[in-house]
């Protein structure tokens, strides 16, 4: 594999850890960094031994680089990620694709027409928790998932929609394989600006429903995803890596169900109860190997592959973009939903001190 020329645009909060992973991998050579910020730009520079550019656009060269990833503000996606693109210069650009779904269209067309490589930063799908999860779900009825964390006064530009909910947005159409039906959304505005905390119900057209639940205002982080399915239930903490299978037994699909022992003379209610999981539903704890890297480092890995074996990555424009198009659908519903209709009972109006997100 020959040596690679890479660049990254943004060292900020989670740039500069781009910076840093590709500075470390072989075949790879880390040959600039930019960033307007000239103190942030020359630090990450001097750290990662690379040279800093306050202007991207000095890149803007096949010679000079081969590849390049972009951590810029969402905002910025579109002109940065497409500058790039424009002239078959493949892109990683973080997650959300874009700051809208038109914006997210037009990278991923640019991408096809240009035949040039489009990868996106979502993350999860590294998870190793969500990936030994998915290889024993099934297929899903009903999905849920609930990721909040605390509010941490970076990506304002977007709301919480596109800065937690996308990454269960995209989980959850990578282990369904319909068409999305229909979507039911609201959400409400905390600190001012966009969404802080949003829920969505989606609805496709094989009957599966999924509740999405995001907040980045919360005292405690959570990253959860649950799907039962014919086979039963499985639950993903994707914060702590953990995932549990719950089934039922072979007693509960072929023996009298726990309702008829319930009811036969000298019955005992309280070891019935504590029958439900072992006798009635197994419980099983699925082994999460431990990664020899972190997900960042993986799917900066992926990227560098599938430049050199011109390969498809797991999340593409493609797919990125179907997730900002659910995404899309959801603020929409978020944007018109009615706090202060008639039909609404009182204990639903947003408290005090919570704005409906415009």
């Amino acid at each position: 594999m020959r040596r690679l020329k890479i660049a990254v645009i943004g060292v900020g909060a989670l740039g500069r850890h781009h910076a840093r992973i590709l500075s470390e991998l072989p075949h790879v050579d880390l040959v600039a960094v930019s960033d307007s910020r000239t103190e942030q730009g020359q630090s990450v520079a001097a750290q990662c031994q690379t040279q800093w550019l306050p202007d991207y656009r000095e890149l803007l060269n096949r010679d000079v680089i081969d590849a390049v990833s972009v951590v810029v503000p969402t905002m910025a996606h579109r002109e940065v990620a497409g500058a790039f693109l424009e002239i078959g210069i493949p892109v990683l650009v973080e997650k959300p694709l874009a700051a809208n779904v038109i914006h997210a269209r037009e990278l991923v067309e640019l991408a096809a027409n240009r035949k040039c490589l489009l990868q996106v930063g979502h993350i999860e799908r590294f998870n190793p928790a969500f990936q030994v999860a998915r290889s024993i779900i099934g297929e899903p009825k009903y999905i849920r998932s609930e990721r909040t964390s605390g509010y941490t006064f970076r990506s304002t530009d977007i709301g919480v929609v596109h800065d937690l909910m996308i990454h269960d947005i995209d989980l959850i159409l990578s282990i369904t394989s319909c068409r999305l039906q229909s979507v039911e959304a609201f959400g409400l505005s905390v600190m001012g600006g966009h969404e802080d905390i949003a829920n969505a119900r989606l609805r496709f057209e094989n009957g599966c429903i999924a509740d999405l639940i995001a907040s980045r205002v919360s005292p405690v982080a959570i990253r959860s995803l649950q799907t039962w399915a014919t086979s039963g239930c499985v639950v993903c903490d994707m914060q702590n890596r953990d995932v549990r299978r719950f089934s039922p037994s072979n007693e509960l699909i072929s023996g009298p169900s726990p309702l008829e022992l319930a009811r036969q003379p000298g019955a005992t209610l309280e070891q019935l109860k504590k029958d439900v999981f072992g006798r009635f539903v197994t419980v099983d704890s699925i082994t999460v190997p431990p990664n020899e890297s972190d997900a960042l480092t993986q799917e900066l890995v992926e990227f560098v592959e599938c430049i050199s074996s011109n390969s498809v990555p797991q999340v593409s424009g493609e797919q990125a973009l179907a997730a900002m198009d659910v995404a899309d659908r959801i603020l929409k519903q978020v944007g018109s939903h009615n706090w202060n209709g008639t039909e609404l009972q009182d204990n639903t109006v947003p408290p005090v001190g919570l704005r409906p997100a415009a």
